[in-house]
């Protein structure tokens, strides 16, 4: 167990906005809010890459942006064009939706194909711009079960993804009553995704992480990285004598 600064926590921190009605004025908030806190990233939507590169320029922090999202159910070919023009806009992480319906019906390896032609496309696009991009591959986890999680985190690490990543925050999934069910990050998956995996690639948990305890118990199940749109909230209050068990 160790104690956890504020500006170690920051580093965990994807600080993201992806709403469809965010305009230029938040993002260049966002922007400044990541460098006042020196976040690991923003998150922001494709249309919003060129500015967020343009605010965070000097800055050690990155420019995540979102491909195929939030469905997943785009081709392969527009999700490489996606995610190569996002690079030349100045996108350092890629968050790429896999291709959920094939999840669902057990077709992995139409998952993994979908992954791979998104990985290699990045990586030859990171060579042109001369910087290292990362990719992380978005499951959607709240609509599969435990045997499709797994085996598309297993479709991501042979494709040569730099991390799997719970949740998009979009999706809607109902119970047989017809009531709402959670649609965010989960201890229990982000546990069963990091031992998928083991200790060589990244778990990003993210949706409905909007407290320090929730941020500690997903960094506990594995999780080292974190997608919310709350980092801001979490570190003006973080409480420096916390401790936190986390490896990675």
């Amino acid at each position: 167990m160790l104690s956890m600064t504020k500006e170690e926590v920051a580093k965990y921190i994807d600080h993201t906005l992806l709403a469809p009605q965010a305009g230029i004025r938040e993002i260049v908030l966002l922007c400044q809010e990541a460098k006042r806190y020196n976040f690991a990233s923003v998150c922001v939507n494709p249309v919003y890459v060129s500015a967020a590169a343009d605010e965070l320029s000097g800055s050690d922090v990155k420019v995540c942006t979102v491909v195929g999202f939030p469905l997943g159910a785009t081709t392969t070919k527009d999700k490489i064009s996606e995610s190569v023009n996002a690079i030349a806009n100045g996108a350092d992480e890629i968050d790429m939706v896999i291709n959920i319906g094939a999840a669902k019906d057990g077709r992995f390896s139409e998952v993994g194909t979908d992954i791979q032609g998104v990985v290699d496309a990045c990586k030859d696009a990171a060579k042109k711009a001369g910087r290292p991009v990362i990719v992380k591959t978005i499951l959607e986890t709240c609509l599969l079960d435990d045997n499709a999680i797994v085996n598309c985190c297993l479709c991501a690490k042979k494709a040569g993804a730099d991390f799997v990543k719970t949740s998009t925050g979009f999706a809607n999934p109902k119970g047989i009553d017809g009531n709402p069910l959670p649609n965010g990050a989960s201890e229990h998956h982000v546990k069963l995704m990091r031992e998928t995996v083991g200790d060589d690639m990244g778990v990003k948990a993210s949706g409905g992480i909007r407290s320090a305890r929730t941020l500690i118990t997903m960094l506990e199940a594995g999780a080292n990285r974190i997608g919310t749109s709350s980092g801001a909230k979490i570190l003006e209050n973080w409480d420096e004598s916390k401790t936190v068990h986390n490896k990675y």
